[in-house]
């Protein structure tokens, strides 16, 4: 018997694939969405609505695409990778040009009673591709320079598309997404160190082009980089956002102010209190004490996907796994760095908590894909 005749002899079916699914994490999953549903009730004064009720619903629908997602053989995923890659490229380039505005940019298609928002089904197909293109690759390959650079145009074409839109926050995580899978197709390290190095002789020379004949930026985006360096010399313009959010942050203290007792959201100082910054809101009602117990959760999310990770015998699986940890460790790094003054405001929503829909559905589907790659793995015999 071949190797892939035993593996596929081994894989589940029917019913089999239900008892193969990885429920701790589906129960984590839940256990993080469900802080969502408490802190959206606690803002709206303690109603299911606007809020809560809808989310709700939509992650009922993003559990159920899961467990459809997780029952489709990997070698589906495997072939469709490459399609599902040029269709989101598409529909991006249909934003361009056919797209609705909201929210100061261009992100929406509208197509009948539907409402796509492209770029969160690109931070998923990029991955995909890229899995299947390390996967074709002969290993010998990897690091060579042609392929590498074939590798950063998959990964950066979508990035560039939804950039012009303009979408800073979502652009960084398809680009950084992708980044994590060259990383873990084994990549040399040198062209990582090249890419910071060029990154960081990047941002000095644009700090000290000011004030000079060829300044980089104009100056009000100086201004902005001044504000987030400090956000106390303009509390009422660029750093309000996140001064506030440093007085919910530390008015929280050890345990917190209590449920639905936070003055800062309940009293609308806090800015994107049910989506960019509900960590924040989080944080003031439950303390030091909340907010690392959620940390703590995602963290428990990764490992138990790393596992999925290091178990498949699949290389496609086992990238496409580790894209999508990196994808979720960035969401809910970015996030609270950005909600704390470390990073800038890029409106990136804290994943499974943040009130959304094309987020939190595109996350499940993503996270199916690694419920797939757990469930037909191979498996050796009892």
């Amino acid at each position: 018997m071949s190797y892939l005749e035993y593996n596929t002899k081994r894989m589940p079916s029917g019913l089999g694939k239900v008892l193969y699914l990885n429920w701790p994490l589906v129960a984590l999953l839940i256990a993080v969405a469900s802080y969502g549903f408490l802190m959206l009730y606690s803002i709206a004064g303690g109603s299911l609505s606007p809020w809560a009720e809808p989310q709700m619903r939509r992650f009922g629908l993003g559990l159920a695409l899961m467990f459809g997602v997780a029952f489709t053989p990997l070698w589906f995923w495997r072939s469709i990778a490459g399609l599902a890659y040029v269709i989101s490229i598409l529909l991006l380039l249909g934003v361009e040009f056919f797209g609705t505005f909201g929210m100061g940019a261009k992100r929406w298609l509208v197509v009948g009673p539907l409402r796509l928002q492209p770029s969160e089904l690109a931070k998923i197909t990029t991955i995909l591709a890229l899995a299947a293109y390390f996967d074709w690759l002969d290993l010998k390959k990897v690091s060579r320079p042609f392929w590498v650079l074939l590798a950063a145009a998959i990964a950066l074409m979508p990035a560039l598309l939804v950039l012009r839109q303009p979408d800073l926050g979502t652009a960084m995580l398809i680009a950084l997404g992708g980044g994590v899978v060259i990383f873990a197709a084994g990549v040399h390290w040198g062209y990582f160190a090249a890419l910071i190095g060029t990154g960081i002789g990047m941002v000095a020379a644009v700090m000290t082009s000011r004030g000079t004949e060829w300044q980089v930026l104009k100056d009000y985006q100086y201004r902005r980089i001044d504000a987030f360096l400090d956000p106390t010399i303009d509390p009422l313009g660029a750093g309000y956002h996140i001064n506030q959010s440093m007085i919910a942050l530390g008015s929280g203290g050890w345990s917190g102010r209590g449920f639905m007792e936070g003055t800062q959201a309940r009293l609308n100082f806090l800015p994107e209190k049910h989506t960019d910054f509900i960590f924040t809101t989080l944080a003031e009602e439950f303390g030091f004490v909340g907010a690392s117990s959620l940390l703590m959760l995602y963290l428990m999310i990764i490992g138990v996907c790393l596992l999925t990770a290091l178990r498949t015998t699949s290389r496609f699986g086992a990238l496409m796994v580790m894209g999508v940890i990196g994808t979720f460790f960035l969401y809910f790094a970015v996030n609270m760095a950005m909600v704390m003054g470390l990073a800038p405001v890029v409106g990136v929503p804290l994943p499974l908590v943040s009130f959304g829909g094309s987020a939190m559905i595109v996350l499940l589907v993503g996270f199916g894909l690694v419920q797939s790659a757990h469930v037909h793995r191979a498996r050796l015999p009892s």
